[in-house]
């Protein structure tokens, strides 16, 4: 894995990418700490609003670290900085010499919604500009195969209109301007058979007072939220989960970008890493990049986040099995399994949204799989219990 097809002259864009990389695990990071903490990135009172109702709603909202939309103006700029430095050194490479001051001001990756403004900005640059970068040249036969235009449905979601979008108001405005913002939520005894099937909700940051829920005085529902950090897309009220929003983009420049930039081709294999050891000099790069990463930061952060709830119901199924061990041993076994072990344990069990008697047994016979290894591992550092009680769900309402 050399990635011969990256010349020599565009081995600095590989570690601006992984830097990317880097910027966006550090933004990971500080959203997994704030979305785990204790007391939960949001709280919930019930207001009686008549003598038969009660409303639920948002009684606080804890603050987003300052430091995520600094992060989120960081990434967004250096995968600008990316694809800007990538069509530079290939502009000189294909002229044949250093570009002079007038035409060096003329590089610039365009983000074009129709054909008529992508011809626009190509005939700016028909006397001054590089010679590659007019009329047919060759890169700006690049730059039109990457245009938003090329998108027929909302063209301003392609990831270089967001790109653009996003880095234009970071240079003129505040940092990107992020909000806790409520995904989805559903009734625990009305689970879809997919998030997917969910009405969506709106894109909007959560806000105290807000109701999100009425019931009966006297009843308890028990529901389920998926509260998540959005971005919100400049002059727009669109607010995209921050992570999937930064994945996407970056993923983007990455895989499709930069290497037909650079290669005016298919993305060529192996792909660009997602980051490699940048803090070290190297005196083989390739070599580093050969034993870099290809796991992004979202999806990191994804497990990070999924991993902590897989624990406790892969825990709450175990002690519901006839005859398992005692919660703490259960929890002892589960402690030293690390998370791709705990989802792995998790992705064997099958989902069936009507009864089967076959995936039943199956789920069965995995989860007494995982009671016979908590007690081998209790036998194993001397804790065995004897059988424990099943666990029970928590709840909440009025």
């Amino acid at each position: 894995m050399r990635h011969d097809w990256l010349p020599d002259r565009h081995l600095g864009v590989a570690a601006t990418l992984a830097h990317a990389g880097e910027l966006i695990g550090q933004i990971s990071a500080l959203l997994f700490a704030y979305q785990t903490q204790p007391e939960g990135i949001f709280g919930l009172v019930e207001v009686p609003t008549t003598a038969a109702f009660s409303c639920t709603v948002v009684g606080r909202v804890a603050p987003i670290p300052r430091k995520v939309p600094l992060l989120v103006a960081d990434v967004l700029v250096t995968l600008r900085a990316a694809l800007e430095h990538t069509l530079f050194a290939e502009a000189e490479f294909l002229d044949g010499a250093p570009l002079d001051a007038k035409a060096a001001k003329l590089v610039e990756v365009p983000a074009s919604d129709t054909w008529e403004k992508f011809e626009d900005w190509k005939k700016k640059r028909a006397r001054k500009g590089p010679p590659s970068l007019r009329g047919r040249g060759e890169l700006a036969r690049r730059l039109e195969a990457l245009q938003p235009f090329h998108r027929r449905m909302e063209p301003q979601s392609h990831p270089l209109a967001r790109l653009v979008l996003h880095t234009n108001h970071a240079k003129h405005r505040m940092p990107a301007i992020t909000a806790v913002r409520l995904a989805a939520m559903y009734e625990d005894d009305r689970m879809p058979r997919s998030i997917r099937d969910l009405a969506p909700r709106p894109e909007e940051p959560l806000r105290v007072g807000e109701v999100i829920a009425q019931t009966p005085i006297g009843t308890k529902v028990p529901v389920t939220l998926f509260p998540t950090v959005g971005i919100n897309r400049p002059g727009t009220d669109r607010w995209p989960v921050l992570i999937k929003e930064l994945e996407e983009i970056a993923h983007w420049v990455r895989t499709q970008a930069v290497p037909r930039l650079i290669t005016g081709t298919e993305p060529p294999e192996p792909g660009l890493p997602t980051r490699y050891e940048i803090s070290v000099g190297h005196e083989d790069e390739r070599q580093a990049m050969s034993t870099g990463s290809t796991t992004s930061a979202g999806e990191r952060h994804k497990k990070d986040l999924v991993a902590p709830s897989a624990r406790g119901d892969l825990a709450e199924m175990i002690s519901m099995i006839d005859g398992s061990p005692s919660e703490p041993q259960i929890a002892r076994w589960l402690a030293q399994l690390n998370d791709e072990g705990v989802l792995e344990q998790m992705s064997r069990l099958r989902v069936a949204f009507d009864y089967d008697p076959e995936v039943e047994r199956h789920n069965l016979e995995v989860l007494k799989g995982c009671r016979d290894a908590a007690f081998r591992f209790g036998d194993s550092d001397g804790t065995r219990s004897k059988p424990g009680s099943p666990r029970r769900d928590a709840r909440f309402g009025t």
